[in-house]
């Protein structure tokens, strides 16, 4: 089987790891990780790829290494061959190896700003968390330029401030060790951030198997397979999304 993986640049060092091991052919394209800050944008991206994919008439299927992640694969649409996507409501979900450690890492702690390897090499600014609702510093000088256009000085100041204050909730920097690379430095960053923040540190063991099922296409209720013509809807349950 040839598969075509599109995938998250923040996924980059288990995904060349695990298409490395995988017993079909991989081809790989990464997008990256500050797409994320315009969903619309990023689905139109993903889109093309996939359409992409089926030009090139050579592929089996199409897989995404990417969650749900605020609605991104939402209204992505399979062409002439299968698309494949984990149930996954964000990447951390990828990192921790399912969908019930992620519970129970969520229900133990919400208030958890995550940490890998990959997002804290290749990040623009010390914002390096995986967290859902952080923004980089690039993507806040951004989002803050368009609302002084919009709406004046005055009252970007007041949004970003509003929107930021989901910080005042954090409580836990956790550092996902998935031990394919020397993640000290980035370890070290997830610790400095956790002692000027008042927040305590934790190093937790990733876990791969996920991300190695996707690229070898074990396929089982983990994943949604979408046939050709067939469009990706959240269903806000623990489904996370289904094929119409």
């Amino acid at each position: 089987m040839r598969i075509k993986c599109i995938a998250c640049d923040v996924l980059a060092r288990p995904v060349y790891l695990a298409a490395a091991h995988s017993s079909h052919v991989v081809d790989v394209v990464f997008e990256r990780f500050g797409l994320h800050i315009n969903p619309k944008n990023l689905r139109q991206v993903l889109q093309a790829h996939i359409n992409a994919a089926d030009q090139l008439d050579c592929y089996d299927a199409v897989i995404l290494a990417y969650g749900l992640c605020g609605q991104v694969v939402h209204g992505l649409q399979a062409g002439a061959i299968p698309l494949v996507i984990p149930r996954a409501h964000d990447c951390v979900t990828l990192f921790l190896g399912g969908r019930e450690r992620y519970d129970q890492e969520f229900s133990a702690c919400p208030g958890t700003y995550w940490y890998v390897q990959d997002f804290v090499e290749r990040g623009e600014s010390e914002s390096t968390s995986l967290s859902m609702g952080a923004f980089t510093a690039g993507d806040a000088e951004t989002l803050y330029a368009a609302y002084v256009e919009k709406y004046g000085a005055d009252n970007a100041a007041y949004l970003m401030e509003v929107m930021q204050a989901w910080q005042a909730h954090y409580e836990r920097a956790a550092y996902i060790d998935l031990g394919n690379g020397d993640g000290a430095k980035a370890s070290e960053r997830a610790q400095n951030d956790a002692q000027r923040r008042g927040w305590r540190f934790e190093c937790l063991a990733g876990d791969l198997v996920l991300i190695r099922r996707l690229l070898n296409a074990a396929w089982d209720a983990d994943f949604l397979i979408l046939q050709p013509g067939q469009t990706v809807e959240m269903t806000g349950d623990g489904e996370i999304i289904r094929a119409v």
